[in-house]
């Protein structure tokens, strides 16, 4: 990047020359974006404003679905996530769309058989994909091998991703070096990628480290080079700079209102420094802004309740200690305060790399970030002294026998053996590729759903998500009314929002009264915030203190059948139907906020003491309720689908 700016004698706006080499870019604010800085909470309707405008910018891709939009869109907004394709599609008609494809682990957690991937790729492709940038977690490609064959067959782009991780503050050691990323590269390149990406998802990537590396594979593979850079530890912008320089081709970017903190670097201030370069985007820099004022005052006020105020700084360098990824991070903070245990998130930081290595020191991003981070929550709240690894995950277990693929380095040998006592698939590891063990689930999964899915693509979205995604089909049918929490905010919502909370910040919403009365005993104080003020407020009840009746631990009572549309238990830890007669016993309680996915015993079965009686999905990962002694399963007090608080009674054994 030799060629000088010069900057005095040059018009914006007119005889701006080409670029001899222009750096191309992806704009990911359409997911990558609402998904690092708001949990993926980005509407549809809220993309067709700009959605013509960003067509016209000039970008090598638009990315705007995959990662976490497929399973977010029905679960938490009440949105078709194909019919976002085709929607957008409408919109967008010169610029191609790309999607982050998590190979076998397709849009969701887990390895899924062969003939769901096919059929998840085909339609992908049908619906409007054109870019299928593909990684997997453990960076083993033969988790590609299925769906690049599809992405082939349906005549589309496939980038090979390599997911960029470290063992050392810097590039390099024994295990992640630049000899791992290149071979890694020429292992893409001859599965036929047609373009390959250097995937940084925790902004890991030194600038100098960028520079020689970019350098390197350009000079041993042919495929253009992408680099994908998260913001999170604020050197991103420099390693944009620095493997531009080395000859990187194509660098990932998010529109201003979506970018830093965990998301990106912002692609106005690279428009700009580029300017008149041999790498000039040739961007228009006054599009650009037209775009962002309608992201800045008519779309991000209906999400800023979701954004994190609660941090000064928008960089985090303890990134580069713990190399968790901005979402990840999040999720646990979130998690450990839903259990009153965020006093315990600096043992997390310290106990996450331990688990990290002891996994096979594993790169972090869906799905080994969630692996990682809710098995060390596990650890720091359930271990003892004498016994680490309390409760293993479902997915520990699945990643010890191999389900996910070769780590970089093999697994803890005790941990191994501790993981797979009694796995149903076996003690011993396999070494084959995971999806040879898998059987066909499609065909299954369409005689479950039976007439509730009208289309391939419902009977899809079933098959990945058999659980939400039901309860999904559900709401789209009008089987069932979906809840207030999934239907979307206005902006006169948002400025009524407002308007009271301004009320209350100047204390016009309490009636005031002559004379203050003596408090009493019955007085309570509660901690009170309004738009992250804090208040702390005394309560006196008139009339005296509430009366509750004596608690019964443990006592509860025997549900009635339910349908499966019946409202979840959100709240309240008793269950939801009617109350039969009472029966007592010892209970299993939830140890953590979750939703029941699975029941492995039913009332009337004899249980010992360690039997599995449940399965509680926390964070998307599973783990097993075992019973706490031994006898007769007398009640199981919510259904498949319920969400429940921690402490709430699952299940009685007398």
């Amino acid at each position: 990047m030799s060629d000088k700016v010069k900057l005095t004698k040059m018009n914006y706006d007119a005889d701006r020359p080409a670029a001899k080499n222009p750096i191309k870019i992806m704009d990911l604010s359409l997911r990558d974006g609402h998904q690092s800085l708001f949990a993926t909470r980005g509407r549809t309707e809220d993309m067709i404003p700009v959605a013509e405008m960003m067509d016209e910018v000039g970008f090598w891709a638009i990315e705007t679905w995959g990662g976490a939009t497929f399973d977010t869109m029905h679960r938490f907004l009440n949105e078709d996530p194909w019919e976002r394709l085709r929607t957008l599609k409408r919109y967008i008609k010169k610029t191609p769309f790309s999607m982050l494809l998590r190979a076998q682990n397709l849009v969701g957690y887990r390895n899924y058989a062969d003939d769901l991937a096919y059929a998840f790729v085909d339609r992908a492709a049908e619906n409007g994909m054109d870019v299928f940038r593909t990684f997997d977690a453990l960076n083993d490609y033969r988790n590609f091998e299925t769906v690049v064959k599809q992405i082939k067959k349906s005549g589309k782009h496939f980038q090979g991703c390599i997911c960029y991780t470290l063992t050392e503050p810097r590039l390099g050691g024994e295990v992640y070096n630049s000899e791992y990323y290149v071979r890694k590269a020429k292992e893409l390149e001859d599965m036929g990628a047609d373009s390959i990406c250097l995937k940084d998802m925790a902004g890991l990537m030194a600038p100098y480290d960028a520079y020689e590396l970019v350098k390197e594979l350009k000079k041993q593979v042919k495929a253009p080079i992408h680099l994908h850079s998260h913001f999170t530890s604020g050197m991103s912008p420099m390693t944009h700079l620095k493997a531009i320089e080395a000859g990187v081709d194509i660098i990932d970017t998010c529109m201003t209102p979506y970018a830093y903190r965990t998301s990106h670097a912002a692609v106005e201030p690279l428009v700009m420094a580029l300017l008149g370069t041999s790498r000039d985007t040739g961007f228009d820099i006054k599009k650009l802004a037209a775009i962002n004022e309608i992201f800045e005052k008519q779309i991000l006020p209906k999400y800023k309740h979701l954004l994190d105020d609660s941090k000064v700084s928008i960089i985090d360098i303890n990134v580069l200690l713990h190399q968790t990824p901005g979402g990840m991070l999040s999720n646990l903070v979130n998690q450990l305060r839903e259990m009153d245990a965020l006093d315990k998130i600096d043992e997390v930081y310290k106990e996450l790399p331990r688990v990290r290595k002891e996994l096979g020191q594993i790169p972090l991003v869906t799905p080994t970030s969630q692996i990682v981070g809710v098995q060390t929550v596990n650890n720091v709240l359930h271990d003892t002294p004498e016994e680490r690894y309390k409760m293993i995950t479902g997915q520990v277990k699945d990643l010890c026998y191999g389900l996910y693929g070769k780590t970089a380095v093999p697994i803890d040998k005790e941990l191994q053996k501790k993981a797979l006592k009694g796995y149903p698939r076996g003690e011993t590891p396999i070494t084959s590729r995971p999806a040879e063990v898998l059987e066909p689930e499609l065909e299954k999964a369409i005689k479950e759903v039976g007439d509730l899915a009208v289309d391939i693509d419902d009977q899809i979205l079933y098959a990945i998500f058999p659980v939400t995604g039901k309860k999904f089909l559900e709401w789209k049918y009008g089987k069932a009314e979906a809840p207030d929490s999934v239907k979307p905010i206005t902006m006169e919502k948002v400025k009524a929002r407002e308007a009271l909370v301004k009320k209350a910040l100047a204390g016009e919403l309490i009636e005031k009264k002559e004379g203050t009365p003596e408090k009493t005993d019955a007085v309570r104080t509660f901690n009170v915030f309004v738009d992250n003020e804090y208040f702390a407020v005394d309560v006196d009840p008139v009339g005296g203190a509430p009366v509750f009746a004596a608690a019964q631990p443990a006592v509860v009572s025997r549900p009635a059948a339910r349908a499966a549309a019946a409202p979840a238990p959100v709240a309240k830890a008793e269950p939801v139907a009617a109350p039969a007669q009472p029966v007592s016993g010892t209970l299993l309680v939830a140890p953590m906020p979750g939703m029941v996915v699975r029941f492995e015993k039913k009332v009337g079965d004899k249980v010992k003491q360690g039997d599995t009686v449940m399965i509680l999905e926390a964070m998307k990962m599973e783990n097993a309720l075992v019973a706490p002694c031994d006898g007769s399963l007398n009640a199981l007090n919510f259904s498949v689908g319920d969400s429940v608080v921690k402490g709430a009674p699952l299940a009685v054994i007398a």
